[in-house]
């Protein structure tokens, strides 16, 4: 049977799904709340991989780069790509948690700004399934920073059509986008544990048939900076939503012939776009005319991008994901292409993501059941706190905070050409990694094998 999420097609999977880790699902009949237990797992350390000389740079041309080959002895420094090791007594702590749902997404409940404890709270949405749901869950005793094992499921509630994407707005607040077209902000009651609808925006996305009626078109992204929510659609249109007002602030219907795939913001008042078409584009809401300001575009075959996420700190640093597997960094200061493209995944990549507090790390998620980390930092073995920092949407840092003395090496014309570790946190890959995110120490991922799995050291 063919199922259909937003702009994704494909063939329902078969049979029982297995875990990515861990032990089998229970076999006899178990409805949500059934799980897999605590994992300890350890993979074996593989030599790096061959990696094709880039020709040299040049502003017509961006480098590409090719890290997707199995390892092959001698690979020398130019990037080195492994399966997840630890080396020593050292394993990495993995929870796993069957949840009877194909999860699309997962996302961390944002730190107050003073934090000292690690995230310890996360939503999961789900999708193709015949009761989808928003589910939130606790990881360890709430505020202590101790861990229990597996996820706990505190509250959960409908949701109706797929949960294409989610984010908090706040520490109480999560705005989900549905496939058909709503975008609903969801109240987490954490006094007693519930959750319910504080505001919901019908059909923010839809199609306009020939006899004028209209019908959903799936939100495919949202963003927030509170109280500001930003959606983008199967439609082609931008909505400015603010969280304590029922009707958009406003709306670019048209702004895009194709479909808009994701959407992070720029700055406070500017966004930017993925596109079905391969481009990137940014807006700018102090404008009135509805026209990006800037558009950037992939060479060659048009290929769409799925996924796009800014560096926390140097806004001008973008990273974008495609349906070809491709990373692709862009510096949207110069050139309208990216300046460096890395082949990774075999399959369309449904997630990027810039660590918020140490952006020399990246996680990239995709179809073909891979979840890698791309490090480029310049010694991974000092270990930096990633215990004091709030959400990624809510973080914005002004020039004067930025340590200009640190060249970023996303920008490097040769990302590898130092150093760069890439690391498979799934060695045995199965179906579907839809969703991830990281904060402080601790990843948390979601899959089409119907369950969530959280690595509470990932820096260990």
């Amino acid at each position: 049977m063919i199922k259909r999420r937003g702009h994704k097609i494909r063939e329902g999977s078969q049979g029982s799904p297995q875990p990515i880790t861990g032990p089998h699902p229970p076999t006899t009949a178990q409805g949500r709340g059934g799980h897999f237990g605590t994992t300890a797992a350890r993979s074996t350390s593989v030599p790096a991989p061959p990696m094709a000389a880039p020709a040299p740079p040049s502003r017509s041309s961006p480098v590409s780069l090719r890290a997707r080959r199995p390892p092959a002895a001698n690979g020398g420094r130019r990037g080195r790509r492994r399966e997840r090791a630890r080396g020593g007594a050292a394993m990495e702590e993995v929870s796993a948690r069957f949840v009877a749902q194909k999860i699309s997404k997962a996302r961390w409940r944002p730190l107050p700004a003073a934090a000292l404890q690690p995230p310890d709270v996360f939503a999961t949405g789900s999708w193709d399934n015949e009761d989808n749901r928003l589910s939130v869950w606790a990881v360890g005793e709430l505020g202590s920073g101790e861990y229990l094992g597996e996820p706990q499921l505190l509250c959960d509630i409908g949701h109706d059509g797929d949960v294409m994407d989610m984010q908090f707005l706040d520490q109480e607040r999560i705005v989900v986008a549905s496939s058909t077209g709503s975008v609903t902000v969801f109240r987490h009651h954490q006094n007693n544990q519930t959750l319910s609808v504080n505001q919901r925006w019908e059909k923010a996305h839809y199609h306009v048939d020939q006899d004028t009626s209209c019908g959903g078109a799936a939100c495919t992204g949202v963003i927030c900076n509170n109280p500001e929510i930003v959606t983008v659609g199967e439609d082609g249109r931008i909505n400015l939503f603010r969280a304590d007002q029922k009707d958009a602030v406003r709306t670019i219907d048209n702004a895009d012939s194709s479909t808009l795939h994701a959407v992070t913001f720029l700055r406070t008042t500017e966004i930017l776009t993925v596109n079905s078409i391969g481009q990137l584009k940014i807006w700018d809401f102090r404008q009135q005319r509805n026209e990006p300001s800037q558009i950037f575009s992939l060479t060659g075959e048009r290929v769409p991008l799925h996924c796009v996420d800014r560096h926390p700190n140097q806004q001008h640093i973008v990273a974008t994901g495609g349906q070809d597997g491709m990373l692709s960094i862009w510096d949207i200061r110069q050139g309208t292409m990216p300046v460096s493209l890395l082949s990774a995944h075999e399959a369309e990549m449904w997630e990027v993501h810039f660590h918020p507090s140490n952006p020399d790390h990246l996680f990239t998620c995709s179809e073909d059941g891979s979840l890698w980390h791309w490090d480029t930092s310049t010694d991974v073995s000092e270990k930096p706190s990633f215990l004091h920092h709030g959400g990624r949407s809510t973080t914005y840092l002004s020039h004067s905070t930025i340590n200009q003395s640190v060249v970023c090496a996303w920008l490097n014309n040769d990302p590898t050409k130092d150093r760069m570790e890439i690391t498979n946190l799934i060695p045995n890959q199965t179906l579907s990694v839809n969703s991830l995110d990281v904060l402080g120490p601790c990843l948390v991922y979601g899959t089409d094998a119907e369950a969530i799995y959280v690595n509470r050291q990932l820096f260990a």
